[in-house]
């Protein structure tokens, strides 16, 4: 039932109804959700209207043929056209049935004919009809009574369409006739119905009195409610002929009012009726009785003659005879206060009303509420309306909006493909009524084009509003369906599921809407399919927000929903571009609502997110290997760092994992990542090498001093070490085994070793990464853009970790370096250093060492790498040719050499050189010991030369090496700086030679030129 209507449904059987078998009228007492829009009567029932409403209609239509006394007025019309006409055949007709013409108001709404049969509609006794019809047209003729069935009358039609028995309709004749003696002229708006009948039926024509009273009762609320409660010209609250009125019917509420002619109360009932029925406005008296033409009572009364038009056995169809019946029906306008402009809506909204309350079955009745509205708008364009009326029509046509709306603002619950025809007729009719009150009620419309524009607007924006509230409750329905309360999401472990079961679903909605409601909605806007794809688009985006809110890492759920999406958002954008090609702007402005997913840009954000977060967790590993590492291995078969196993391990799994994301990216987001990776592997190289320096490891060089074949410290040391018994028997290394030396390689060193093998094993599985990177499907690597002047950009083949390659071999050069020295001048000492060629070449020659350095060559290739061996063993190498060096050119006082002792050091120089040359494999080529061996040979050499020939050397080097040229008389030789830099051709190690020379002429030279000390 209609919101704010309230109709009190008598209970009790009412005198003039007819039995239960009729109908009860729909839009009253059926629910629906379409809401009433004429008000509430306080305490009159529809019955009451009902039954008044005939009594009026009766009493207008007096003087009409079919509603006389007795005997029956019939007449007959020219038989001017054979239509479709339903009912009593092909004879004539009586009193507008029988057989009837095609109904032209029927044909104007297209409503169709009903197609009874002949047999239909037929009176019980009523009068025969087979008066033969005259030439003019019509004619009138009384005829007896006979118990011949004949075509109903218009009276005898609307008498059974309004419930009202026969017993009552004759009492009603009767009654008029009463009234009526010598005044049959008279009209219907003069006289005060309710009034005439109380004084005219006597309660000795009703069954008993209780009947009566009811009745009586019914007669004095209608007085009331047309008088007192809604009446036509405002009422003073101090009226006394109201107040009396008042108290009349609240006295007859208990016992019937006395209705004789020398009744008192009757007498002052007549008096108040009449007295209140006569005024106007100005206060002149006037003809007209005014007691059922007041808002909304008189709405009321005539809705309920309206009603009459549907036929009482198939609600949904209307009445062939209705051309008739509103020509009958007009003859009440005066007495009720209805024009044309009323009637219209009145009659636009029964029939609207009558769709609904019929389960909405029969579309020819809705669009003839839609062919109803174009005279309503004509009729709201005068410019002498009522404020009555325009509040009236708006009340109409806000209720028709909105139940219409109502359905519209979700279409795609209220409509599929079986029902598309009843939107199809649905939203005309509510652009038609929103067009009415934006233009004509509410004056929103402008002047001439400007106004036709505006209208034009209005209407595309109401479409407009339709589709995406429509969309949005779909979509809303989607997500609800999916066990979720709101346009939300929780980021749960199902909800990566939900977004791609809502992609998929949304799609389909999308194509729905396209195949479905978008050619219907195209008529009104012009890119319909365009509106509804931005609007999902949008829906979508809002829950995709909602979801990547919660995402703060990178997972194959997540690059599955994101994918999705972007494929929802290209199918959306194609429907809006296809949609929108005509449009002026080629569809700039609605593609512009669509706000990007940026599927691409959040992956890639999501992506590289992903690689600092794994790059940090290799940084806390590197962290940790600072702490803990102790460069033990853990077994023989795996001689390298566990620190290196992990963060290999981890940036395996990192690299393996980064594949596996479903995802294309471009190269330089590879190498990106590759950069991150190379600079975590410099870092750890770094961290590996920090293992000191080989400077540490030299021995600081001792002061230059002239050799003293007679010194002191040369006679000690004779006499500590009798010539039978020579360093050759004393090694001090390591611990001797005959003549198997055990290696004195410190623990120190073989961890060294260790950090050796780490960086050669970072190298091998770099390789592997790089093949994994480069043979990916993704793009080859881009040149560094960090790096502009790097050796990559000329690389025939570049690889991700160049630079990370670069440090580690750097720091395998420098390890390398630090063992050889640490094994050579620390481990190695007692045997080379501080012990070859001490007192006398020719007892203590380079033999202990040799055996000591097999042996610690030999620990060395079996702990070092096979990959790291060569360069280690060629540090070992240069680390003992340097300290070679330092024994003949600081040895410190303890070593004397003569020139006979040249071919004793070269022998051994020698047996040095061989030891490399065999070690291994072939792990130093021969040609490489030789060109590390040039420098050491040609100090050998200048051991070899004379005395004279040294100052000679030295004295022609020491002057072009200070820029002196020759010296001249006077000028001393300038002491040569020690560069550290030794070989035949430097002044410093040409000095040296002949500092440790054991010859008078040496070290007459040198105190004489530099005043060095003796020994």
């Amino acid at each position: 039932m209609g919101q704010g209507h309230l109709i009190l449904i008598r209970r009790e059987s009412l005198a003039g109804s007819s039995s239960a078998s009729f109908r009860s009228e729909p839009d009253l007492e059926t629910e629906t959700d379409l809401d009433w829009s004429f008000g509430k009567l306080d305490s009159v029932y529809h019955d009451d209207l009902r039954e008044t409403a005939y009594e009026i209609f009766f009493t207008s239509c007096r003087s009409s043929p079919g509603f006389g006394a007795r005997n029956t007025l019939m007449y007959y019309p020219a038989v001017q056209d054979s239509g479709e006409g339903g009912g009593g055949g092909g004879g004539p007709r009586a009193s507008g049935v029988g057989s009837v013409a095609a109904s032209k108001i029927k044909r104007a709404l297209g409503l169709k004919t009903m197609k009874r049969s002949s047999t239909k509609k037929t009176g019980g006794s009523g009068s025969n009809s087979s008066s033969q019809g005259s030439n003019s047209g019509r004619a009138f003729t009384t005829v007896p009574q006979t118990r011949i069935k004949r075509p109903m009358t218009s009276a005898e039609i609307m008498r059974q369409q309004m419930r009202v028995t026969e017993q009552y309709d004759n009492k009603l004749r009767k009654t008029l006739m009463r009234i009526l003696v010598g005044q049959m002229g008279r009209r219907a708006e003069t006289m005060i119905l309710p009034l005439e009948l109380l004084r005219h039926l006597k309660p000795s024509e009703f069954y008993d009195s209780h009947e009566y009273h009811i009745w009586q009762k019914r007669q004095l609320k209608i007085l009331e409610a047309g008088l007192l409660l809604y009446p036509s010209i405002p009422l003073d609250s101090s009226n006394t002929f109201a107040m009396s009125l008042r108290e009349i019917i609240r006295g007859s509420e208990t016992k019937p009012l006395d209705t004789g002619k020398n009744s008192e109360t009757m007498r002052t009932l007549c008096n108040c009726v009449v007295t209140l029925s006569c005024r106007s406005l100005n206060g002149s008296p006037t003809g007209l009785c005014h007691w059922a033409d007041g808002f909304p009572f008189n709405i009321h009364l005539y809705l309920s003659l309206l009603h009459s038009i549907f036929d009482i056995k198939d609600e949904t169809l209307v009445l062939d005879e209705i051309d008739e019946l509103l020509e009958l029906m007009k003859k009440t306008w005066s007495t009720l206060g209805i024009n044309r402009s009323l009637h219209n809506v009145c009659f636009t909204w029964v029939l609207f009303q009558q769709y609904v309350a019929t389960a909405q079955v029969e579309q020819d009745l809705l669009c003839a509420s839609i062919a109803m509205l174009a005279e309503v708008a004509n009729d709201a364009k005068r410019t002498d309306r009522e404020v009555i009326y325009v509040k009236f029509l708006s009340s109409v046509l806000a209720s028709m909006q909105g139940w219409s709306e109502k359905r519209l603002l979700n279409y795609h619950e209220s409509f599929h493909k079986g029902t598309i025809g009843i939107m199809e007729n649905i939203l005309p009719l509510a652009l038609s009524a929103a067009k009415i009150l934006d233009e004509d009620v509410m004056n929103l419309g402008a002047a001439g084009q400007e106004r036709g524009d505006a209208i034009l607007d209005s209407t595309v924006n109401r479409v407009d509003y339709y589709i995406r509230s429509s969309l949005r409750n779909a979509f809303t329905k989607i997500l609800e369906n999916g066990n979720s309360n709101s346009m939300t999401v929780k980021v749960e472990e199902d909800a990566s599921e939900a977004l791609l079961q809502l992609a998929k679903e949304t799609e389909d909605l999308a194509l729905k809407e396209r195949e479905t409601f978008s050619a219907i909605l195209k008529r009104w806007h012009p890119i319909a399919t365009g509106v509804a794809a931005v609007t999902l688009h949008n829906c979508y985006g809002v829950v995709l927000k909602q979801y990547l809110a919660g995402v703060s890492m990178l997972t194959n759920e997540t690059i599955w929903v994101l994918q999705i999406a972007g494929k929802l958002e290209k199918v959306l954008v194609q429907m809006v571009v296809e949609d929108s090609v005509d449009c002026e702007d080629g569809g700039k402005a609605i593609v512009r609502e669509m706000v990007p997913y940026e599927v691409d840009s959040i992956i890639l954000r999501l992506l590289r997110t992903w690689i600092v977060e794994r790059l940090k967790k290799g940084r806390e590993y590197l962290d940790r290997a600072k702490e803990t590492e102790t460069w033990n291995p853990k077994s023989k078969t795996e001689p390298y760092a566990q620190s290196a196993v992990e963060i290999m391990k981890l940036v395996k799994e990192t690299v393996d994992d980064f594949f596996d994301i479903p995802v294309g990216v471009s190269g330089n987001l590879v190498q990106d990542f590759a950069d991150g990776l190379e600079l975590l592997f410099q870092d750890y190289s770094s961290f590996v090498a920090s293992c000191g320096s080989k400077q540490s490891y030299i021995p600081t060089l001792p002061p230059l001093t002239r050799c003293n074949r007679d010194s002191k410290l040369l006679k000690l040391w004779k006499k500590a070490n009798p010539c039978n018994v020579g360093i050759e028997d004393s090694h001090q290394g390591g611990s001797t085994d005959g003549h198997n030396p055990r290696p004195s390689t410190s623990r120190g060193t073989q961890r060294i070793y260790i950090r050796l093998n780490t960086l050669h094993y970072l190298i091998s599985h770099l390789h592997s990464l790089d093949k994994t990177l480069s043979f990916s499907p993704r793009p080859t690597p881009s040149p560094h853009k960090r790096f502009p002047n790097s050796h990559r950009h000329l690389a025939t083949s570049p690889s991700y970790f160049d630079l990370a390659l670069s440090s580690i071999q750097t720091a395998s050069q420098h390890v390398s370096e630090v063992a050889a020295y640490r094994l050579i001048f620390l481990d190695s000492n007692s045997v080379f250093y501080d012990s070859l060629y001490m007192g006398d070449v020719a007892n203590s020659r380079i033999r202990p060492f040799l055996r000591l350095l097999k042996q610690n060559l030999t620990l060395l290739t079996a702990i070092v790498a096979d990959r790291a061996q060569p360069l280690a063993v060629k540090e070992v190498m240069k680390a003992s040719f340097e300290a070679y060096l330092m024994v003949l050119l600081a040895g410190g006082g303890s070593r004397i050499f003569s020139r006979s002792d040249h071919e004793m050091i070269e022998e051994d120089f020698e047996s040095l050189k061989r030891a490399f040359c065999t070690c291994g494999e072939g792990l130093v080529a021969e040609e490489v010991v030789n060109r590390e061996a040039d420098v050491v040979e040609g100090v050998v050499r200048l051991m070899g030369q004379c005395t004279e020939q040294l100052v000679e050397d030295f004295s022609i080097v020491a002057c072009e090496a200070s820029g002196m040229g020759i010296v001249g008389a006077g000028q001393k030789l300038p002491m040569p700086p020690t560069t550290g830099r030794w070989n035949r051709a430097d002044p410093n190690t040409i000095l040296r030679v002949l500092c440790h020379r054991n010859e008078r002429a040496a070290n007459i030279f040198l105190k004489k030129t530099f005043q060095l000390a003796k020994r």
